[in-house]
């Protein structure tokens, strides 16, 4: 569909607290076509900011990104979800009914399945079920791994994605949960990316491969609609070709294969503009 004939979306990036991914994550969404504004949590909650009114049903996509909300007091994502949960759990429930979508991301994702908004069986999505807890290595990692996508995955943020090279980086990432919940979540095809080698096979569990110990690979899951989605790696931080490690190696390579176009985008913006032409095509012509 031409976007000049479609409504620009709107998305709404949650910032305070300890959230520091905000503006990469508002700068990715504003390079795959959003209209993407910075919404502290408390302006959200009392529905104004700098004397205008805000409202959560005037955008298309919620973002709870990357960072340490509250220094993860209590647990990752633990004080954000309660917070979110006492003031807009209603809202988002509508939000939700509405069509629109939610991207979790790290911290977001910790905070999506405290909320129970994932993996929300039968749409139930005040129920918690899965887990995020701490790294197999006791430690904090931040590094690169590959992934591969589930293409029979319902999730709309990666339609058409196979596989993809992103940033992880925690201490609470390892996904965990029971024995019937994770072949639920397999079987219902809600598990949207795994964690793997440089050849692209399974890591099976190997570090550092696999780099938090998540059972089953797991790095990203999203509910049974696929219009909620929630991710441990930051693809926010690939935004340009020049965030990864192995940039001038790529464009060297590039070069002598006598490419004179050298991509500047990172692959991270693909997810983000997934979500983008999905609220265009919903949404149609503005």
């Amino acid at each position: 569909m031409n976007s000049r004939n479609s409504i620009t979306p709107r998305a709404l990036v949650l910032t305070g607290y300890g959230l520091n991914c905000d503006y990469e994550t508002d700068f990715s969404l504003k390079l795959a076509g959003a209209e993407s504004h910075m919404i502290h949590i408390n302006e959200l909650i009392s529905k104004k900011s700098a004397g205008r009114a805000i409202s959560l049903a005037s955008y298309h996509i919620l973002v709870f990104g990357g960072g340490f909300s509250w220094a993860d007091d209590h647990g990752a994502g633990v004080l954000i979800a309660s917070k979110i949960r006492q003031h807009l759990g209603d809202q988002i429930e509508h939000f939700i009914e509405d069509g629109k979508l939610i991207l979790g991301i790290c911290n977001g994702f910790q905070g999506l399945v405290n909320l129970g908004l994932l993996p929300a069986f039968d749409s139930k999505y005040r129920e918690r079920s899965v887990a995020l807890t701490y790294n197999d290595s006791g430690n904090f990692i931040d590094t690169w791994v590959n992934l591969k996508f589930d293409p029979e995955s319902p999730c709309v943020f990666t339609k058409g994605l196979l596989s993809m090279e992103l940033p992880v980086r925690h201490g609470e990432g390892k996904f965990y949960a029971a024995d019937d919940t994770i072949k639920r979540l397999i079987k219902n095809r809600q598990v949207v990316l795994q964690y793997t080698d440089k050849n692209g096979q399974r890591a099976d569990g190997r570090w550092p491969v696999n780099p938090n110990g998540s059972l089953e690979d797991i790095a990203g899951i999203c509910d049974p609609s696929g219009r909620v989605f929630g991710l441990m790696p930051h693809p926010e931080a690939f935004n340009h070709f020049t965030n990864h490690p192995d940039w001038t190696k790529k464009k060297e390579a590039l070069i002598r294969q006598e490419n004179t176009v050298i991509p500047e985008e990172g692959d991270g913006i693909k997810i983000f503009r997934n979500a983008v032409e999905y609220i265009r095509s919903t949404y149609g012509p503005g």
